[in-house]
């Protein structure tokens, strides 16, 4: 069993990220979300960028952190699209974390630090023809090729966010597959 921290993305703390905390925990581990937008969802990825930019990412990055700090150090660090942002950002400068878990999104390494912390388990899942995961697979493969820790899933079509089953762009069949994985990878953290 796994303490896992899920942060959500850029549309806000959905219906389709409870369900996606929800199978998690019906595998047998603790799931923690908190809201970072207090309450608030977006249509689309627009309209949450601009709620993110008139709050500002720091601000929104210290609630992440304060959802940490109320919890033990030995966390899985997991985020959607923007809450990989704050969860890669926690996976690399807190002690103790037990691994992280990367869907749509993977910042550079050097982003938030000189290299990916020894020890700690990474996997990594995003869309080949997806516009803003094709910006971090770079850093991803770079983050692959840097570890022997780390696991990169790619999945075959375009839709950025298709692990969320209340969006447009849920993807039913890469779902299954990326949850089968994430599940393999927490028994095993």
């Amino acid at each position: 069993m796994a303490e896992v921290l899920l942060y959500h993305h850029i549309q806000g703390l959905t219906d389709g990220v409870r369900a996606f905390a929800d199978d998690l925990r019906q595998a047998g581990h603790i799931v923690h979300m908190p809201d970072l937008f207090d309450g608030r969802t977006f249509a689309d990825i627009e309209e949450g960028f601009g709620f993110a930019r008139a709050t500002g990412s720091e601000a929104i990055r210290e609630r992440g952190a304060a959802a940490a700090d109320a919890l033990g150090p030995e966390l899985v660090y997991a985020g959607f699209s923007f809450g990989v942002t704050i969860a890669q950002w926690l996976a690399q400068t807190r002690p103790g974390a037990r691994g992280a878990l990367f869907i749509d999104s993977c910042l550079p390494v050097t982003e938030f630090g000189e290299a990916w912390p020894m020890g700690v388990p990474v996997q990594i899942h995003g869309k080949e023809g997806d516009e803003f995961f094709d910006e971090d697979l770079p850093a991803a493969r770079e983050l692959v090729g840097a570890t022997t820790a780390a696991e990169l899933f790619v999945y075959p079509g375009d839709q950025h966010l298709f692990a969320d089953s209340s969006l447009a762009a849920y993807d039913p069949e890469a779902s299954r597959l990326l949850m089968e994985r994430v599940r393999a990878f927490l028994a095993s953290v």
